[in-house]
């Protein structure tokens, strides 16, 4: 599996849709929206399927052999 860290950058959270997008796994809104629909994203374990469902530091999102680990840097 491939290990993907993404840095909310001083942001309470992210929509899953676009956090596939910064990720790079998914090549648009629209395809990142229709793999989360079809239930081949997890969260935390679980499947998500709500495009939108907020993510937060500490949370893990795993697609397509990827696991990307959100955090919050905390330096100002």
């Amino acid at each position: 599996m491939t290990a993907i860290r993404v840095d909310l950058a001083g942001q309470e959270h992210i929509a899953l849709c676009d956090l596939l997008k910064l990720a790079g796994l998914a090549e648009s809104g629209g395809r990142a929206k229709a793999v989360i629909a079809a239930g081949e994203v997890r969260r935390n374990g679980n499947t998500e399927t709500r495009k939108t469902a907020k993510i937060r530091a500490g949370e893990t999102v795993a697609y397509a052999g990827a696991v990307i680990e959100v955090f919050e840097n905390a330096q100002e």
